[in-house]
Formats: C-alpha cells, structure tokens, sequence
C-alpha cells in the first residue's frame, strides 16, 4: 500500500480542487455556450411556436435531441474528468481528450448542438431552425479549421496530429480508435 505523505496529500487536494474547478467551468460553460447556441437562439428564432409537423418527424425531432442532449453531456463529462479541465478556451484542459466518444469522432460537442437545433426544428416543424443549423455548422467548421486545429496542434504536437490522422473530425467512424500507449 503506498505510504500517504504530506507531498501526496497535496498532490491529492490539488487535484481535487482542479476537479472541482473544471467541472463548475464546464458546467458555466454549457450553460453559456450551448445553451445560448441550442437554446436562446433557437427560442428567439421561434418562440417555442410549432406549426404542429407530422408525428413522424416529431419522435425523429424528439430522437435528436435527446441524442444531442446525451452526446454533449457525456462530451463535457470526459473534458471534466479526462482532460481536467473544460471546453472553453480559456480554461482548456491539461491533457487532451480523446476517450469516450471522442475515440470515434473529435467533434462530439459541435454534432451534438447541430443534431439538437435539427430535432428542434423536426419537433417544431420550423423550417427556419435548419436554415440556422446549416449557419451554425458553417461557423463551426470555419472555427475548428482556423483556430481549434492549429491550436491543438500547437498545444499537444504529435499526439494530436496521431489522433487526428486516426479519428475523423465529422462523421464517426464504427470501431473505437485506440491511442498508442504513452512512451516512458
């Protein structure tokens, strides 16, 4: 059993307390970041109005965004505890994230508010709600080209590029990646 010493105890409470920040961050941080993008916008777009669309379309629209729900939940978790730290940029993470989810797709976050606006619309039958999806993807794919990428190269180098060169940013890939084990 290892020996607690006054090192470790610190070690231990300081990584506690990185915990506890992160997850305050991240939980700040979706309420500012997705819920303003998945939810303000989308209200001031329609006022929660529906046209009453198809039942079909409304259990697809409901599918999604429970999906999206769960995806960005479980995306913010695996920043949280993986990545001790949280999404925004002000805040990133100490390590990079690439468990969970993020083994299959290095977007999770970005599909997971698209597939929410579209299950709005879907569940709305408000047309207006895909012409926005369809800006908030361009934005997003223009924001992860320019900024997220370069940045995550620059940050953690040849581990990210591995990691970008085995998961697909968009469109998921079936079989879960594996990262290397970590060289000593």
């Amino acid at each position: 059993m290892p020996r607690l010493t006054e090192a470790t105890g610190a070690r231990s409470y300081v990584g506690g307390v990185r915990l506890l920040a992160a997850a305050f961050g991240s939980a700040g941080f979706l309420v500012v970041a997705p819920g303003v993008v998945a939810g303000l916008v989308p209200w001031l777009l329609t006022d929660w109005r529906t046209s009453d669309p198809p039942a079909p379309l409304a259990v697809l629209g409901a599918a999604l965004i429970a999906l999206g729900t769960g995806i960005l939940l479980h995306a913010f978790a695996r920043f949280v505890i993986e990545g001790r730290g949280t999404p925004a940029p002000m805040a990133a993470t100490d390590r990079l994230v690439v468990g969970g989810l993020y083994r299959h797709v290095r977007n999770p976050m970005y599909l997971a508010v698209g597939a929410t606006i579209v299950g709005q619309a879907l569940v709305l039958g408000r047309p207006v709600l895909l012409a926005y999806a369809a800006v908030f993807w361009a934005v997003v794919a223009t924001f992860v080209h320019s900024y997220e990428e370069p940045t995550l190269s620059a940050r953690y180098g040849e581990e990210y590029a591995a990691y970008r060169r085995a998961v697909p940013g968009w469109w998921p890939r079936l079989r879960a990646w594996s990262p290397p084990p970590p060289r000593r």
